[in-house]
């Protein structure tokens, strides 16, 4: 097929483009960027950014059979109106676009974290609801986008959205380096009391869940409006990950811990300073998102995935680990 992937110079976006050529598909890639990445793989780079409409009105979709749409805005902090702009306005009129244009396949990249509010999530399937109030504006923007292409489906164009969760591997531009810049700066601490256990998923994985969902979505179109948590074989205790990680970069393991409530409201007064004095960079060393990342579980059950396009991961947390610091020592 004839493939546009939005983001394809990106951490997911870019494992995504090689898959997909390895599959022998025909493979452009969508960003504001240009990526040498993408040149040395010959493949073509779409210039748009997803906060222009008028520069998505004037694309050409009818070239494509489907699009794999994996470019945000992610973090934890910043201005509320580039996340909507691009997360939720520029995926509206991307996807409205799509439909215009008659192209068959929309592959959304999702996130747990549109489900994640303020309790612990374990073992949970897609019937969750969406949480009453978000603490980030990454979470919220990715979840209205997410409601509106399942609320506006169309004979024309079929959907799924995918819910990878806490993606790492090589060249990691945000899990791993975070850790560890953290560690080194003394800034690492263990919010609560440690036995929160996490979904994670090798980016190599991710990007294979992606093209499985496309080739079975065109296999079957009652797959067409489903969402999917995708992960590893398993969750992991977050704070034995992270100290693995530390150990794998020769970084001391997490010594210092605070109590969930006092981060929690650490977090409230931090984003209270920083929203007053309109600080967007750097982003507050606690937020209350954070501080419920950090302590509490929120891991989801993935047989939905397995069922509907056999998808099950590759690579093993073990391997992944190995590789991600065999290939790219960070």
């Amino acid at each position: 097929m004839k493939i546009l992937v939005t983001g394809g110079g990106g951490f997911l976006g870019l494992s995504i483009v090689k898959q997909l050529l390895a599959d022998k598909h025909e493979v452009t890639s969508l960003a504001r960027n240009h990526y040498t990445s993408l040149d040395e793989l010959a493949v073509k780079t779409l210039k748009c950014d997803l906060a222009d409409k008028e520069q998505i009105h004037n694309l050409d979709l009818t070239l494509f059979d489907g699009i794999i749409h994996t470019a945000a805005k992610a973090g934890v902090w910043g201005d509320k109106k580039d996340y909507f702009s691009i997360n939720y306005t520029g995926t509206i009129d991307l996807f409205e676009k799509a439909k215009q244009d008659k192209v068959k396949y929309f592959v959304y990249t999702s996130s747990p974290s549109v489900v994640f509010g303020k309790g612990d999530i374990c073992n949970e399937d897609e019937n969750i609801e969406y949480p009453k109030k978000y603490y980030t504006d990454y979470a919220e923007s990715k979840a209205m986008a997410e409601k509106y292409i399942m609320d506006n489906l169309s004979d024309t164009i079929q959907v799924l959205s995918l819910r990878p969760h806490l993606i790492w591997g090589p060249s990691d531009p945000h899990l791993i380096p975070r850790i560890i810049e953290k560690s080194k700066n003394a800034k690492l601490k263990q919010v609560g009391d440690g036995e929160n256990l996490v979904d994670v998923i090798f980016v190599e994985n991710a990007a294979s869940a992606h093209i499985l969902a496309l080739q079975a979505m065109s296999k079957n179109p009652k797959l067409s409006g489903e969402s999917y948590f995708i992960g590893q074989e398993r969750p992991v205790n977050l704070w034995s990950f992270i100290n693995e990680i530390l150990a794998l970069s020769k970084c001391e393991p997490v010594a210092d811990r605070i109590d969930f409530k006092i981060a929690f409201l650490v977090g409230h007064f931090f984003e209270v300073i920083f929203s007053f004095f309109g600080i967007m960079k750097p982003e507050p060393p606690m937020t209350r998102f954070i501080a419920l990342q950090l302590a509490k579980s929120h891991y989801f059950c993935h047989d939905k995935a397995k069922k509907d396009f056999n998808y099950f991961p590759n690579v093993t947390i073990e391997e992944g680990l190995k590789l991600t610091f065999m290939r790219h020592p960070l």
